[in-house]
Formats: C-alpha cells, structure tokens, sequence
C-alpha cells in the first residue's frame, strides 16, 4: 500500500485540494466586495441612536437592487436572520417600487393611528387626540408624522348623515424640515376647503355633496364617523394615498341618561347629567323645522345641566303643521321640569333658536317660574302661526312676499320679508316680554339672512328699559349666520325654508361663524350657571 503522503488523513492539503481551496477563497472575496465588503463575523455598523436592531440592516449594495428586483425578503437559514430592509433604506437605493409592494413588517398603529395599507412602519400616519373618540362640541387635536422633509399633501375629512349624505372638507399642507405636521401650528395653504391656521377646520369646513343639505344629528346614542385620509401632492385629483384614520365624534357622554318623556300631551326627551342630582333645569326649543332635535339639548347635559328637548310640531301625535300654538302645551313642559325631583329649583332656564326662539319669549312673558331666557337669532315678535294663552291672541307678524329676493340660482334672500312690529296692526305681534321676571340673553348673529336678529334684540332691550326691567345681555357676532348650533358644526349657507316651500340662504361666512359658535356655547352656559345655580360657569369644554 503507498504511504501516506504528508497530511494526509491528518489535516494536509494535496496541490490540486490546495488549488481548489484557493479558488473558493477567490470567490467568497468577490461576494464580500458585492454584498458590502464585510466579512461573517466583522463588527456590525453602528445603528443611529434609538434605530432597532432587530428591524434594521445595511443598505444594499448596488448588485441586490439590480439582481432581485422582486425578491421578498426571505429567512437565512445558515445565519437564522430575518432580511428587514427599511423603507427609508429602500428609498436611498431608488427601489420605490418596493415600498408599493412589501408588507413590511412593524408596529401595530396605536389606537387613532393609521399608515395606509402596505407601507411600512415609518410610512406617514395620522395621530389623534383624543385618539378615537372624543365629544362633538370638543377640540380634536390633529396631526401627521412620518413624511418627507416639507412634503406637500392634501389632507381630507368626510362623514355621512344618517341619510348617508356624504359631506367633506379638504386642505393643503406641507410638512416641516422634520416631515411632521401639526395643525395647531401649521397654516393651511391655499387651495382647499380653508387656509390659514385652523386647526378644527377640517370639521368645520366640512360641507354637503348634494345642495341645500344642512347636517343634524338625528340619533344622539351613536356617534357620527370621521375619516381622516392624507394624500400625497395638491392636485386637483387626489394623489397617492398616504394615511387613513378613523375617528368617532360623540354626542352623550358616559354617565348620561336619555329620558323619553311622554306625559299627558308632552312630546320630549329629557338628558340627566350623571349623579343624584338636582341640576339646573334648562327647556331647549328648536326652530320652524318641527321635529324633535335633541343634539344641543344632549350636548348642554354633557355640561351638568337637565335639559328637556320639546317638541312643539311635526312630531308623533302633534300638529303636522305650524298654524298656531297653545300655550297651554309649553305650560306642561315648564311645570314637569319645576316638579321633577332631579331639577334644581325655584326657576328653570330657557334656550330657543329662531322660530324656538320668540316662543321662548312667550313663555318667559305668561308662564311662571321662568329665570333665565337665552335666544338664538331669535325674534322679540311672534311669527309664522298664530299663539294662543287663555283668553290672549297674538297674531303672526305680516310677510310681504314682495320683498324676497331670488338669486340666478334660485336662492331666496327673505331678510326683507316680515313686516316691522313697530308698525300699524303688526304691532300687535310684538311679545309683551316686558312681563316676563326673568333675566334675557340675546345671542345675535349679523349676518343673520333669515331676518333681522339684531334689530329684534336692541327693540327688545328698549322695551324691557322703557319698563324699568333688567337690561338683557346682547351677544354680537359679525360674520355669523342664522344657524349658530354648538361649536364644531359646519355652517349652512342655505338649504330649504319651510315656511316658504324654497331654498333660502342663511348667511354667514364659515371661519367667523365657526368662531361665534365656540363663543355663544361659552356665553349660554356661563349664563345659564349664574342665574340657575349663582356661581360661574364651571364647564369643562377644552375650547
């Protein structure tokens, strides 16, 4: 047998195996340089302060981009690592494609927190706060983290009705040189639904699809559902889509209770804050739409106080039109809420917009136990129907049809239309609120184009001082329309009129009646506190 030759069988290498080996090392330097030039166990880079490890890797060198173009990433069964390439090192090596197609892996978005779907944990995403619900009458703070470096986007708000009427507001931005965006500190640029420094605007700008279409909340037990989306770019067309988000705005707070009331011919719903109670008592008539809103009723409950939403017409077993009203049937409202054990005596609150509003009047005038009336673009002279109370009748103050304006549109400017109370017969329709033992608050919008609210309040202050009564506090809000509702509703322009079978305009100009509608709110309950209970308003409205 021929000997072994040296290191054979013990560890020596042949010439031709010494060749081979030679020719393997060759190769494995040539992938070194390829790969990045780092040999298996050489020191890992670096990492950038508070970068993880486990979700993060040298770039790829030039030959990975150009040799697996379409490769997932997949496990290394020799090293057991999982290949995580992020999006910001994809981007520097011009793969943009594959920030359209990877799921790559990361964090679960917290709760108001949405990166659109496929793009990896630093893709932009919305964050919210409150982060998924919050009350309708409260301050959503919005903002956007993780785009580029003064990226422009355009970011978009909608909400259906529970008509499914979709409505929605849209604005442009752009990032800071740290790719974060604030809307509390960041203006919005021209071109969308508002500019400036807004940060509700994408709430209150928010408007309908179909015109004439005016947004109520008819059931107040469910929220009403906000989508956020973000898009990339300020086309005129919606760009890529960045980020998406999901938002409830609420009406009842926790604690709350919705009391359906149907007692002898009352038709209403009573709110009762949390607790044993009592708490002021407030009754809240709406205007001409007829109905039972209970949105502002539930609202103002939120804030501590019983509040009863009456309904007066067009209502279950009510009348179905507006041809006169008794008395008689806001008497029983007045008396249930001074003998409820859960409402604070001796006297309760009154809250009327518009037509709500010179019924409020009445009642204040002719009914007992009345201390405090509050009016919202209300009238000091009754219009529309006839009122009855015993053996007294005021009539309707006259129209004259004549004086309504049309625009090319076909919208009706009625600021004309009622006659003066201070004049021949229709002074009789004007409301003898000099009677009335009660302290007023006149909130006026004076770009009110339904009629002419600050007139009605300076008459009413006159007659109350020719009297020797208290003078009433008058609210002014220039720039505010006829539909001041609680904060954060979008203003209406103009929808349908009841009384006139067409669609009228309002008025108003969004950003100065958005900001009268977070002041009245503030003043109604700062009113209601001092007179109901004696001591200053303790809201705990964020406005």
């Amino acid at each position: 047998m021929k000997p072994p030759t040296a290191g054979e069988g013990s560890g020596g290498k042949t010439e031709e195996e010494a060749g081979m080996q030679e020719s393997r090392e060759v190769r494995k330097s040539a992938r070194r340089r390829e790969s990045g030039g780092r040999d298996k166990g050489a020191a890992a880079p670096l990492l950038p302060a508070g970068a993880c490890q486990r979700h993060s890797r040298p770039e790829p060198g030039p030959g990975f981009a150009r040799i697996c173009p379409r490769i997932r990433p997949q496990r290394r069964e020799r090293s057991g690592a999982m290949w995580q390439v992020s999006a910001r090192s994809l981007s520097r090596a011009s793969c943009r494609g594959w920030q359209r197609r990877l799921p790559w892996p990361g964090p679960a978005p917290s709760p108001g927190t949405a990166p659109a779907q496929g793009l990896s944990s630093m893709a932009p995403a919305i964050r919210l706060s409150p982060a998924t619900r919050s009350l309708f009458d409260e301050p959503l703070a919005i903002a956007v983290q993780g785009l580029g470096p003064r990226q422009q986007v355009t970011l978009r708000t909608s909400l259906r009705d529970e008509t499914g009427e979709l409505f929605q507001a849209t604005a442009h931005y752009q990032a800071g040189d740290d790719g974060q965006l604030d809307l509390a500190r960041c203006p919005a640029l021209p071109g969308g639904s508002f500019s400036g420094l807004e940060p509700m605007g994408l709430l209150w700008a928010l408007q309908p699809q179909k015109p004439f279409w005016r947004l109520v909340k008819r059931d107040v037990q469910s929220p009403f559902l906000l989508q956020l989306e973000v898009f990339e770019g300020h086309g005129e067309r919606p760009g890529r889509l960045l980020a998406q988000a999901q938002h409830e705005r609420a009406f009842l707070r926790d604690g709350v209770r919705r009391v359906p009331v149907r007692e002898g011919r009352i038709r209403a719903t009573l709110f009762l804050p949390p607790g044993s109670g009592p708490f002021p008592g407030i009754i809240d008539l709406y205007g001409a739409g007829g109905g039972l809103p209970e949105y502002r009723a539930c609202l103002l409950a939120n804030h501590g106080f019983a509040v009863l939403a009456l309904a007066f017409y067009s209502y279950e077993d009510l009348p179905k039109g507006m041809k006169e009203f008794h008395l008689e049937y806001f008497e029983e409202a007045v008396n249930y809420m001074l003998q409820h054990t859960q409402v604070k005596g001796p006297g309760i609150g009154l809250l009327g917009h518009s037509k709500g509003g010179d019924l409020c009047v009445s009642m204040a005038s002719f009914l007992k136990g009345i201390t405090a009336t509050a009016l919202i673009n209300g009238s000091v002279a009754n219009v529309g129907a006839v009122l009855h109370y015993k053996d007294i009748t005021i009539p309707p103050l006259g129209i004259n049809r004549k004086r309504i304006k049309v625009s090319k549109s076909g919208i009706a400017d009625v600021i004309d239309a009622l006659n003066s109370p201070l004049e021949g017969p229709d002074q009789q329709s004007f409301i003898p609120l000099e009677k009335a033992e009660c302290s007023f608050l006149f909130i006026v919008g004076q770009d009110d184009h339904n009629w002419k609210s600050e007139f009605f309040a300076v008459e009413g202050s006159k007659r109350l001082q020719a009297h020797g009564k208290e003078k009433p506090e008058i609210v002014c809000y220039p720039g505010a329309g006829h539909y001041i509702e609680p904060p954060f509703f979008p203003m209406c322009a103009a929808s349908m009129h009841l009384l006139f079978g067409k669609p009228v305009m309002w008025g108003g100009e969004p950003k100065a009646h958005c900001e009268a509608q977070i002041d009245a709110w503030q003043q109604i309950q700062a009113f209601f506190c001092k007179h109901l209970t004696g001591k200053p308003s303790g809201t705990s409205s964020k406005l």
